[in-house]
């Protein structure tokens, strides 16, 4: 039963949930001997946004945001696989894991996307209700 969790899709931003969640995401990865998939998801800006190109999710930080992450892993003699890929979080996340076969999601509770109406509106929330696969949570 130790290939249970065979492929692991862990979606990642900059927040502070996603820092916690790397530690859980380590150790199932390695009790599982799991192939780690690491996701970054730059929002499109709905089409009658203001153009101003937000510094936050430009190319290069989000390269270097994966390319962090990679590096944290692989301290930890983990290898990963890194996708970047533009569209609303939580449908792209979903789509990822149907496309690569996850058997685990690994998330933040916040973070990706919690606006200030609440979690009803969370990307986590989202992510829960149309997983193709299990989600961990961490809180």
């Amino acid at each position: 039963m130790t290939d249970i969790f065979k492929t692991v899709l862990f979606p990642i931003d900059q927040s502070r949930e996603t820092r916690e969640a790397a530690d859980v995401v380590t150790n199932v990865v390695k009790k599982y001997s799991s192939r780690l998939v690491l996701l970054s998801v730059v929002e499109e800006p709905p089409p009658d946004a203001p153009s101003a190109d937000d510094p936050m999710v430009s190319p290069e930080v989000v390269a270097k945001l994966l390319e962090n992450a990679q590096s944290l892993f692989s301290g930890q003699g983990i290898k990963s696989e890194i996708l970047e890929r533009r569209g609303k979080p939580a449908f792209t996340i979903c789509d990822v894991a149907d496309e690569i076969g996850a058997d685990l999601i690994i998330m933040g509770c916040r973070g990706l996307g919690l606006t200030e109406e609440g979690a009803d509106d969370s990307v986590t929330t989202r992510v829960i209700n149309l997983s193709p696969c299990p989600v961990l949570i961490v809180p």
